[in-house]
């Protein structure tokens, strides 16, 4: 079977047999989902697409498919080939899909410095193939799939082990192959993020409501969307956005009807689940519960957005580590945020390791997660900020 030509895969039976053929392949495993962001509730998987070499390219409905445990196994003994992987990663692990080893293409694109790194500016630079793009943003839990989507989802992940081959010779060239295998490790054992304490504060749309009452009509009618949105696994913002949410909150309205006749609460369900959201809303004008200050995520630092006005100090050292760590990025070619992580940076302006030599550094920054090919790159340049 060649690259161009692919199989549908819908049933446990199915499954048992590509493995097998999956198994007698060579070389790495091109991988790749296709989910339904922005369309449904869940982050899952709604499509599956493996290729290999000597195999072939087969696309997984996961819909029909109750055991993977054999897919599981064949995709043992090579590298799984990715482009973005950490965006995939998390829905294959929900179908006892785990790599033993990884290699994203879209993250060493990125060490490489290339001015683009979307799969089909990186596939069309280095392959001098175009791939359209069309179908990347579709609702992939629509059933059945049309075949022009499927055709996409095959090339996407049929030119995956090629890509790899090109990149990592580029790697190699730029002596930056070790740096990637370190990072590839790093997104490969990433523990999942824990989830925020109060996500309801987390809306986009508008002025961010203010004052106790406020915050609690705005925590009310999150979480009654939020509710509704899992029951029906749909995308929140498709039922109500975020925008109608603090429109309501700001209006303040006096009934139903108040609320209906606001033009700025929009959404497909604004109108049809309307009582659900009044009595979400009466709920935050009456509750004795009134949220407070926002907290702090444990084990974080206050927002480095406040420092000029209440840690000066560490507002400083934050500007000087920042010029360092760009300087240092544009040598090496690549974005700083993949030289080091801001998150980092912040860390080490905040609290600066009681031992500010070059050992002392890269030892905090190894503490927080850094990358050995990081620490010995950017520990030295940075403990120079720390020097009086």
């Amino acid at each position: 079977m060649s690259p161009a030509e692919w199989s549908m895969v819908t049933d446990d039976v199915a499954v048992r047999r590509v493995s097998e053929l999956l198994a007698s392949g060579e070389g790495p495993f091109g991988v790749d989902t296709e989910r339904a962001s922005g369309f449904t509730y869940s982050n899952r998987a709604y499509l599956v697409q493996v290729y290999r070499r000597g195999a072939g390219t087969f696309l997984f409905d996961p819909i029909d498919i109750e055991d993977f445990s054999p897919l599981a196994a064949a995709l043992t003994g090579d590298e799984w080939v990715l482009h973005a992987a950490d965006q995939d990663l998390p829905s294959l692990a929900e179908l006892g899909l785990v790599p033993e080893r990884l290699f994203d293409t879209e993250l060493a694109s990125r060490l490489l410095g290339l001015d683009r790194v979307g799969l089909g500016a990186v596939t069309q630079e280095l392959l001098g193939i175009e791939l359209a793009k069309a179908h990347s943003a579709s609702d992939w839990s629509t059933r059945p799939l049309p075949e022009p989507w499927l055709e996409y989802a095959a090339l996407d992940v049929a030119l995956l082990p090629d890509l790899r081959d090109a990149v990592a010779e580029r790697l190699v060239a730029a002596g930056k192959l070790e740096f990637a295998e370190q990072e590839f490790e790093a997104v490969r054992v990433r523990p999942p993020k824990p989830k925020a304490l109060e996500p309801w504060r987390k809306l986009s749309g508008g002025n961010r409501p203010k004052g106790p009452r406020q915050l609690a009509m705005t925590r009310e009618l999150w979480t009654a969307r939020d509710e509704l949105a899992r029951e029906r696994d749909v995308a929140p913002g498709r039922l109500i956005p975020d925008a109608s949410i603090i429109a309501a909150v700001t209006a303040n309205p006096r009934s139903a009807g108040e609320l209906a006749s606001l033009k700025t609460f929009r959404g497909r369900a604004s109108r049809s689940e309307l009582d659900r959201w009044w009595r979400a809303i009466l709920r935050g004008k009456t509750t004795e519960d009134l949220p407070g200050q926002k907290r702090r995520e444990p084990g974080t630092i206050p927002s480095h957005r406040g420092w000029a006005q209440r840690h000066p100090e560490a507002a400083e050292r934050l500007t000087e580590l920042r010029a360092v760590v760009t300087a240092e990025a544009e040598r090496q070619q690549m974005p700083p945020e993949n030289l080091i992580a801001p998150a980092l940076v912040r860390e080490l302006a905040w609290e600066p390791p009681a031992d500010t030599s070059p050992e002392g550094v890269a030892n905090r920054l190894a503490d927080l997660g850094a990358r050995p090919w990081q620490l010995a790159l950017v520990a030295p340049i940075l403990s120079v900020v720390f020097v009086d």
